[in-house]
């Protein structure tokens, strides 16, 4: 390929398979690291939670230093191991690389998201985000699918649109990267409380009005830190928390079910297997609800649940008595 990059995907999770498979389609050389060497290993030999064999053309490591030759680098790993991947890879980093954040969370200890993180610690890169409704699972079989890459350098963007979309992946290019990061950690925990409707057999009624005031949640929020209003109606915002609140790929959507059915968190994770990024992110978005003094209701009422021992029928039923407001009022 004549305009083909140099490029590391770190996570050799689900997600960061299936962006290594889909930049490799796009004529790119692509190196995909793994923290583990037995997980280098594992996804060598096609041992992976998507069942996929990598082509042999895309690349192994799990040396950091060699994975941060190249100058553009995806970031796919859990949120919650991003600022400690981001230190160890200080020593290494090449000056101007641009580091794509695909990932979606807000750092818990600064409140921060992980653009505002990546600067503080890597000061001399460019930084963007790749957000959207888009599951790994879907991905990696080529199904249709459309993104947000956000980044403020209009050129990076447009480069990073080219290198990304192909004609069953479409990027969109957006300059709130705020909005973007913002809606897609926020989306996850909207997803579990969705989750949590359909376990305790609610229906869809319920479900609509829970994903629609969710949402209105996100948009008080998103606005008051300075984010756009057409981010959060766009694939950032409301397109992701569409495939997160009613898919089953949505690991969210599934533990909201498994603790309406009345498991406990430590039962839900374990049944789950995987990272669970909105019960992360629940301490972190309810802080920053009270830094900005926003009410954030379902937030509120979901963090009692997990970390407070609430019961999910008390939460709703609180929720459906709450005083009498506007629908534009959260």
């Amino acid at each position: 390929m004549e305009n083909s990059k140099n490029i590391t995907i770190l996570g050799a999770g689900t997600w960061g398979i299936a962006l290594s498979l889909l930049l490799n389609d796009n004529g790119h050389n692509v190196l995909l690291y793994a923290h583990r060497e037995e997980t280098k290993n594992n996804v060598s030999n096609g041992i992976n939670k998507l069942g996929v064999k990598l082509p042999s053309n895309i690349s192994l490591t799990s040396n950091l230093a060699e994975a941060l030759e190249n100058s553009i680098i995806v970031i796919a790993i859990p949120s919650i191991h991003i600022k400690e991947l981001l230190t160890k890879m200080k020593q290494h980093i090449k000056d101007n690389s641009i580091i794509i954040n695909a990932s979606k969370g807000i750092e818990s200890e600064s409140l921060n998201i992980f653009s505002e993180v990546i600067k503080e610690i890597l000061p001399t890169c460019e930084t963007a985000v790749l957000s959207g409704p888009v599951h790994a699972e879907e991905l990696s079989r080529k199904l249709p699918a459309a993104c947000v890459l956000a980044c403020e350098n209009e050129n990076i963007s447009k480069e990073l649109q080219e290198v990304f979309m192909n004609d069953y992946f479409r990027i969109y290019t957006n300059d709130d990267i705020l909005g973007v990061e913002l809606a897609g950690a926020t989306k996850n925990i909207i997803a579990i409380a969705a989750g949590m409707i359909e376990g305790l057999g609610d229906g869809d009624n319920a479900k609509a009005a829970l994903i629609t005031r969710g949402m209105n949640e996100i948009v008080a929020l998103g606005m008051k830190m300075g984010g756009k209003l057409t981010t959060f109606y766009g694939l950032a915002g409301m397109g992701d928390m569409i495939v997160t609140c009613t898919s089953m790929h949505s690991r969210n959507c599934r533990a909201g079910i498994l603790i309406g059915q009345g498991k406990n968190l430590e039962e839900t994770l374990n049944k789950i297997g995987m990272v669970v990024e909105g019960i992360h992110q629940v301490q972190a978005i309810s802080s920053l609800a009270s830094k900005y003094g926003v009410e954030m209701p379902i937030t509120k009422e979901l963090k009692k649940i997990l970390f407070e021992g609430k019961k999910p029928r008390e939460s709703a039923i609180e929720l459906m008595k709450r005083q009498k407001i506007s629908e534009w009022t959260v």
